[in-house]
């Protein structure tokens, strides 16, 4: 088969298509022949050099795709050859064929065409296991999501909606705001004219934010404990803005608040097939039903993953990027 291999670390040239061995599915996997996949900032990082597959995972790139099943390993039921799933990765989404353990496949949601599925996976079982799972977020409580033009932020507008939560975003550009507003965001903060904390505070009358995601990291982690409300919890999902931050413990434990910080991708097997079996429970009625939908900004050849980073790299996109096999 063919896949995006990176010979070596670098910019988005790195990333050279090229024939490479057809992977074997192993014990309780399923193969899926690629009809997409997407594009996610750690893809970046892997390109980089930062940030290494774990253990067994595939080298090639790409932490989500859609596609059919082509083979079953040993050990599996539920799931039959042809089937149309899509899938968590911990890699090897950017080639034509991957093996996926049958705990990360999910079957398309009603509604959804198969390619666009590829934009589900990782951002739905980011946001679900963040927000949900570890924040709790509840109806009638305020989210504050950084970067509420990503892949991330436009799915987590529209999951805290469908939950009756009230959404704060911010952005860098009038556009994406809008696009912001027309998923549903009710506050809207442009970050390089306003200062978060002061906004957020304006608008739940200095109460703060219950819940923040946080794509940033290093550079917002005073500033996002300076912006949560009374027993408020912080997710922290990226590093964009650094690995290293002080933090003032006396007004975290002024605030009774909480600092989470998780990744997904190094997740044992039973941990990401919990995350995945919640979100099939509970955020897949609520795609068939049309009340959340991927939102997804363009779609490249896959052999031109290059371009697709390039696009990534500018900043421009809204939602998600694809790559199609």
């Amino acid at each position: 088969m063919h896949a995006i291999t990176i010979p070596e670390p670098g910019g988005p040239e790195a990333l050279v298509w090229t024939e490479v061995p057809d992977p074997v599915p192993g014990e309780g996997e399923v193969l899926v022949e690629v009809v997409a996949a997407a594009v996610n900032r750690a893809d970046v990082l892997q390109r980089q050099g930062f940030y290494e597959p774990p253990p067994g995972a595939s080298p090639y790139p790409g932490l989500e795709c859609s596609g059919r099943i082509t083979a079953l390993g040993p050990g599996v039921s539920g799931w039959a050859v042809g089937d149309e799933v899509c899938a968590l990765l911990s890699g090897g989404g950017y080639a034509e064929r991957v093996a996926v353990p049958v705990g990360q496949l999910l079957p398309v949601p009603d509604g959804v065409d198969l390619a666009t599925a590829a934009a589900l996976p990782e951002v739905v079982c980011t946001v679900w296991s963040n927000v949900f799972m570890v924040s709790h977020l509840r109806p009638g409580e305020t989210l504050l999501v950084h970067g509420g033009a990503s892949g991330i932020g436009t799915m987590a507008i529209q999951l805290a909606k469908a939950v009756g939560a009230r959404v704060a975003v911010t952005a860098g550009a009038p556009d994406k705001l809008a696009r912001c507003a027309e998923l549903g965001a009710d506050i809207l903060i442009d970050y390089r004219e306003q200062d978060f904390v002061e906004e957020i505070r304006k608008a739940t009358d200095g109460a703060g934010a219950d819940v923040i995601l946080d794509i940033v990291g290093a550079k917002y982690l005073d500033r996002n404990v300076q912006a949560l409300a009374l027993s408020g919890r912080l997710a922290v999902i990226g590093m964009q803005g650094g690995v290293k931050g002080e933090l003032n413990l006396a007004a975290l434990m002024a605030k009774r608040a909480a600092v989470t910080a998780t990744s997904l991708r190094a997740r044992p097997l039973e941990e990401k097939a919990a995350i995945v079996a919640a979100v099939r429970e509970h955020v897949w009625p609520l795609i068939s039903a049309g009340r959340v939908r991927p939102v997804v900004d363009q779609e490249l050849p896959l052999s031109d993953a290059a371009a697709a980073h390039r696009a990534l790299d500018a900043g421009t996109h809204v939602g998600k990027i694809l790559l199609r096999a």
